[in-house]
């Protein structure tokens, strides 16, 4: 088709979504002179960046009640149509990504209008809703399994992850690609591993999928161990306050550190200064804390879910766990802190991330996907 004009929609992000849309944007900048985003909340934090371009704000309250978060999703959904319908005589391609695989409405709309849409999954909406509990599921998971028969495109970050976000059936249409590069002047070695002090740590979204809870569970076992460890526990959401109360409740309080969310450009020293970065999610796409972490020098303990074995391999570029039992995240913990070739296994993670995670590889992929539609 030519790159053509290409059009970005998200349901209004949280802060933990606003860097892929950041790179997404980044990249179809580089491949396209037009670019139409549709976006709200967080999504909003990018407009300085990319001010040739043209957006559409759309605010969402979640609501507090059931009755209210149905209705206000809808609404939602219902502006983002209306505003791609106002863009649509400018837009040759939409791209679906973050959390934009629910958006039936503005699916049928597309193609309605015989618009190519392209879905760019970083999540499985399943796995990502049975860990949040959230009171209307089984509607954004049907949403989702429309719209994956309606895409023409859908794009994942691994081949690894059709069996595991149950995409089979679509394995035709499937391209893989990700919007993952990293600055390596800012994400870098300052302090080298062994003049860090005997921190470890998570920095996420504090909810259900992340694991987060099995990670708090496992301190006094690892804080029994060894004495001389502390712990930060970065990020906010919907577990914080049960996170502080297992703390409480292990009497570990005192040697954990919570400072909520840390902003994207924070990230380099919080980075810098831990020995152990511990992932411990029971899904994920591909993690940009991760790369960013051993970017930064910093060994990862994860679980081998999403895309992240193509990046872990366990004593080489990293550490893997087999589940994220409490048990299980204290014994690797313990096993990874006292490998003998703890420096190597950073520096070869750090090594693999500046040689498959820049700029020019990301855009060369999404060109190729571009010109396949």
């Amino acid at each position: 088709m030519g790159m053509g004009k290409i059009g970005i929609v998200t349901f209004p992000l949280e802060k933990s979504n606003v860097t892929p849309l950041c790179n997404l944007t980044d990249i179809i900048s580089h491949l396209t002179d037009q670019v139409f985003i549709v976006t709200g909340n967080a999504g909003s934090n990018i407009v300085q960046k990319f001010k040739n371009h043209h957006f559409e704000l759309i605010p969402h309250t979640p609501g507090s009640n059931t009755v209210t978060r149905v209705y206000n999703y809808a609404k939602t959904q219902l502006s983002i149509t209306l505003h791609m319908m106002k863009l649509s005589k400018n837009v040759d391609v939409w791209i679906f990504p973050i959390g934009g695989e629910a958006l039936l409405p503005c699916m049928i709309f597309a193609k309605i209008l015989r618009k190519s849409v392209i879905m760019s999954l970083t999540s499985s909406t399943e796995s990502m809703m049975n860990h949040q509990q959230s009171s209307f599921t089984s509607i954004v998971v049907s949403f989702a399994k429309i719209n994956y028969l309606l895409a023409d495109r859908i794009i994942l970050y691994s081949p690894r992850l059709i069996p595991e976000w149950n995409l089979e059936p679509y394995r035709h249409k499937i391209l893989i690609a990700h919007e993952h590069f990293l600055d390596f002047e800012t994400f870098t070695v300052t302090t080298p591993l062994p003049d860090r002090p005997p921190l470890i740590g998570y920095i996420g979204r504090l909810s259900g999928e992340k694991g987060v809870q099995h990670f708090a569970k496992a301190l006094p076992a690892i804080l029994g161990d060894r004495e001389d460890i502390r712990v930060l526990i970065g990020g906010d959401g919907q577990l914080k306050d049960s996170i502080e109360a297992s703390l409480q409740e292990g009497g570990v309080s005192a040697r954990v550190d919570l400072p909520g969310w840390i902003a994207h450009d924070d990230l380099p020293p919080y980075l810098n200064h831990l020995r152990l970065l511990v992932l411990p999610s029971y899904t994920e796409g591909l993690p940009n804390i991760m790369l960013e972490a051993m970017a930064c020098g910093t060994p990862v303990l994860a679980t081998p879910v999403g895309a992240i074995p193509d990046v872990i391999i366990d004593g080489k570029t990293g550490f893997v766990m087999e589940n994220n039992s409490h048990e299980c995240i204290a014994e690797n913990v313990i096993r990874a802190l006292s490998s003998p070739d703890l420096e190597q296994i950073a520096e070869a993670g750090r090594r693999f991330v500046e040689e498959n995670f820049t700029f020019e590889n990301v855009v060369a992929r999404w060109k190729e996907v571009l010109e396949e539609i």
